[in-house]
């Protein structure tokens, strides 16, 4: 079986009852899906090709086609009058998976994730949300937080609940993870700005706290969630990185979680960063998370001279106190 990907574009302000609908009917029900990279999820899918959903976690975890009275009550009638369930073959797909992470449920897009307004969720989410664990479990509260690329609004959540910010303000080019991130955000009980545009242009003033998860894969593949530029998948890291130190209040922290690219040894990333920071006043710490993952990509040209891609948190701290 093979499933096309479903594009979010078709979310709006009239598609939130129904998301809403769909995220408390799924805690009561004690929904539990962690979702694993797309090279496993194929490989899950592939045991038994053409199988039907069975199961809320087979539609709203696994992407499989359901029919409408696999749904209880009104929910499949509340998700197709909002364009959230699309007829495939005489069976249907929802448009949206849930995942639980930190004790939450989280919107994000079905799989296939090839839609270019895919909003992405998965084990760099799982990795994204420990490292800010660790680092803001003894953080002191208040100050501006601002989640970069805030996708699902997953990290942004996590970072809340740790840092207890005065203000928060979620970014992202994607128009649909902006639109699902608000959902989240508010099932979680957590209030935050969202504001469409490119890493911080569209955000003003000094900020305490900012985290990013960036795209790091290499290539031009017009996937926002996925492409991190030249410099093998570092560019998109490295102009976030730059913004954020500019616009670093004293004593005020950046928390990078990204894949990097290992060549010779040396974490080339790290290395940018570090001569970024090397004339101001900046401490840097650096974290391997994961020294392999994406070993996939190793066989494109982009890495040819890559020896792994590693899981890395970068944290950037302004000298000074607030």
């Amino acid at each position: 079986m093979t499933l096309r990907a479903l594009s979010l574009r078709h979310l709006d302000a009239a598609s939130e009852p129904a998301l809403h609908s769909l995220l408390d009917h799924l805690k009561g029900a004690g929904h539990d899906f962690v979702p694993p990279s797309p090279a496993s999820h194929r490989r899950v899918l592939a045991r038994d090709p053409g199988r039907p959903a069975q199961s809320l976690r087979d539609v709203f975890g696994w992407s499989l086609p359901f029919a409408p009275d696999l749904l209880p009550g009104r929910l499949f009638e509340d998700l197709r009058k909002a364009d959230l369930a699309v007829e495939e073959g005489g069976m249907w797909r929802s448009r949206v998976r849930v995942a639980r992470l930190a004790g939450e449920l989280f919107l994000h897009s079905a799989f296939p994730t090839s839609q270019e307004d895919a909003v992405f969720f998965g084990p760099d989410t799982y990795r994204f949300a420990a490292f800010l664990k660790a680092e803001l479990t003894h953080a002191d509260p208040g100050g501006v937080l601002v989640a970069i690329g805030a996708g699902s609004g997953a990290g942004a959540v996590v970072a809340m609940r740790l840092a207890r910010p005065t203000r928060t303000i979620l970014t992202d080019i994607n128009p649909s993870a902006m639109r699902l991130a608000g959902v989240n955000l508010r099932q979680a009980g957590c209030a935050g700005e969202l504001v469409l545009g490119e890493g911080l242009d569209e955000v003003a003033g000094p900020l305490d706290l900012v985290i990013a998860n960036p795209p790091f894969i290499a290539g031009e593949d017009g996937h926002a969630y996925r492409d991190g530029g030249d410099l093998h998948g570092a560019r998109v890291a490295l102009e976030w990185t730059e913004a954020a130190m500019d616009r670093l209040a004293p004593g005020g922290r950046l928390l990078l979680y990204t894949g990097s690219a290992i060549v010779e040894g040396e974490d080339l990333l790290f290395q940018a960063v570090a001569a970024m920071a090397a004339d101001g006043p900046f401490e840097l710490r650096r974290q391997e998370l994961d020294p392999d993952i994406f070993g996939e990509q190793l066989s494109d040209p982009a890495y040819a001279d890559v020896d792994r891609i590693a899981a890395v948190g970068i944290i950037v701290r302004r000298r000074g106190h607030a």
